[in-house]
């Protein structure tokens, strides 16, 4: 996240209070906006806003300042409560907000940044943002509930379908639909109904690269726990590909270690398992599959980003985007 978006982002949360522990509760809704994050979401929503033709060091762009603040602000509370949801360990290279004050202290920083959120959108006082951010919250919130109740209900008798559909809610509305829609907004100019198709396309090839980047990353680059996935089960169109064609005896082992809960996994057991997977052909199907969806949705963007105001700029975010949809890191 840039620098000027954290301060932003800050300078909404308060620092003091009548009681020492509201102090400990005030660090605990700054710890991960101050862990940093590589601000994809918010990076887009400015450089939609400049394709839109939205200058710098104009009230427009103080309001898409502050847009891209309540994104960075709805990333941090949503993880928060996917760290507890998924009984994760880390984030950003250190322990998950629940691991070190416990949940229901976790819950409760979680909501109060989703309150600052909405400070955030009332900042900048664009029309429509505000429908924006319902609906990118009731579709990341339908994405996270296909994702958790397939665990919960050991569901593995799933298809790639199923899993694009939950990536598309989960990951798509939220990382790129939302932020380039939001970008149009903010200068006046109404969101093309093309974004939607172009961001569920990029969006699910951001969240393959990611799936791909948690079983065969470089941990340091990749900021999250390796093989974590497995580990919480999750449904990935890695694993449903390779469930399609690995061993009877395999697919029995595996499936042991997923009806289990996370503590009760046997980490020897999964390590086989994620060699099993880097061994088979379903990462390079994952990749394939990433691919051909970031084709179309660059395809698309550039189709919706033909009639932008400003060429330059909305080159300079098709080539954004595409690193982020094509991502190794």
């Amino acid at each position: 996240m840039r620098s000027e978006l954290l301060d932003r982002v800050l300078s909404l949360l308060p620092e003091a209070g009548p009681h020492p522990e509201l102090a400990r509760f005030y660090e605990m809704l700054r710890d991960y906006p101050r862990r940093g994050g590589k601000g994809l979401r918010s990076e887009l929503l400015l450089a939609g806003a400049r394709a839109y033709g939205v200058r710098e060091g104009t009230p427009q762009w103080e309001s898409a300042l502050w847009l891209a603040a309540g994104v960075e602000l709805f990333q941090n509370w949503v993880l928060i409560h996917d760290d507890i949801e998924d009984d994760s360990e880390e984030r950003r290279g250190r322990p998950a907000l629940h691991r070190l004050h416990g949940v229901a202290l976790a819950i409760n920083a979680g909501d109060a940044l989703h309150a600052y959120m909405w400070a955030a959108v009332a900042r900048a006082g664009v029309s429509g943002a505000h429908e924006e951010f319902l609906a990118m919250v009731h579709r990341t919130a339908e994405g996270q509930h296909l994702d958790l109740a397939w665990v919960a209900g050991r569901e593995w008798g799933l298809t790639e379908h199923d899993y694009l559909q939950m990536v598309g809610l989960k990951t798509a509305y939220y990382t790129v639909i939302v932020p380039l829609r939001l970008g149009a907004l903010v200068a006046g100019a109404q969101p093309p109904t093309t974004l939607t198709p172009a961001g569920l396309a990029l969006g699910t090839a951001f969240q393959i690269r990611d799936d791909v980047l948690n079983l065969a990353g470089d941990a340091v680059k990749y900021g999250k726990e390796i093989a974590g996935d497995l580990l919480e089960g999750k449904r990935t169109l890695i694993v449903l590909h390779w469930l399609g064609q690995a061993p009877e005896e395999q697919i029995m082992v595996f499936l042991d270690q997923m009806r289990r809960d996370r503590p009760d996994k046997d980490p020897e057991v999964v390590a086989r398992i994620h060699g099993w997977l880097l061994e088979s052909g379903s990462v390079d199907y994952a990749q394939r599959a990433a691919q051909a969806q970031a084709e179309t949705g660059l395809r698309l963007l550039a189709e919706v980003l033909g009639a932008a105001p400003d060429r330059e700029a909305a080159r300079a975010l098709q080539d954004r985007v595409r690193e982020l949809a094509t991502r190794e890191a």
